[in-house]
């Protein structure tokens, strides 16, 4: 399915206005990943932030708007998560993962590109920016992958691993976060330093691992919590 999606876009790649060359983005990319990204996949970053890019004139999905940054701040924070929690890509439906306030997609749809079998729930209460991450998700020819709008609260279902980034209101959210969680389940939270003693405290039933700071930031760090085996 992957190599008919690289066959059937190559095209589209290759017409597209490209913010700039897959070599440059690998440059980018490389201090957050042990190793390079495949050509399909940068492919899909190239589109998607193309995307990002002509939504953003009329929706406010980021305030980031210089390419590069773009590709720093979101793509190379999203998947610094993602090799960690997922150090062997997904291929299968085998894993789960339900990613809060997605907003403009991060980390939950890099994460997908990074494990393209892992089935996928993206929550957005903002109707337009759902509407994008859906455009995203049918440009991409993304698979077991779901936008609900809607609030995290009223999601059924859990998830092996629950992702939060830079979410508001992070005292609510964190235990409606933790309900989600399958009982082997993983809770990760891409957030500044400041707040990882506070998350500590107030979930203290996880088995909460030392935090790591996230390349080319003074301060914000991924955060993981493990449900107790």
């Amino acid at each position: 399915m992957q190599g008919q999606w690289f066959l059937a876009n190559r095209r589209c790649a290759s017409t597209i206005k490209n913010l700039m060359d897959l070599g440059r983005m690998t440059e980018l990319l490389q201090p957050f990943l042990a190793a390079p990204l495949s050509a399909e996949q940068l492919n899909q970053i190239s589109i998607y932030i193309d995307l990002l890019e002509r939504w953003n004139a009329r929706v406010n999905l980021t305030a980031v708007r210089e390419p590069r940054e773009i590709v720093t701040r979101h793509f190379g924070e999203s998947l610094f998560a993602a090799r960690h929690l997922i150090p062997a890509p997904i291929l299968d439906s085998s894993g789960s993962m339900i990613d809060i306030g997605s907003g403009a997609g991060f980390p939950g749809l890099p994460s997908k590109i990074w494990a393209p079998g892992l089935q996928t729930i993206l929550v957005e209460s903002n109707y337009k920016k759902a509407t994008f991450l859906r455009e995203v998700i049918r440009t991409l020819a993304l698979t077991n992958v779901d936008v609900y709008i809607g609030r995290a609260e009223e999601l059924s279902g859990a998830a092996q691993l629950v992702t939060l980034r830079a979410v508001e209101r992070f005292d609510r959210v964190l235990p409606v976060a933790r309900h989600l969680l399958s009982a082997n389940g993983r809770l990760a939270l891409l957030i500044g330093n400041a707040q990882v003693q506070h998350a500590r405290q107030f979930i203290s039933d996880l088995l909460w691992q030392d935090a790591v700071l996230i390349p080319q930031s003074a301060n914000r760090v991924l955060f993981v919590g493990a449900v107790p085996g």
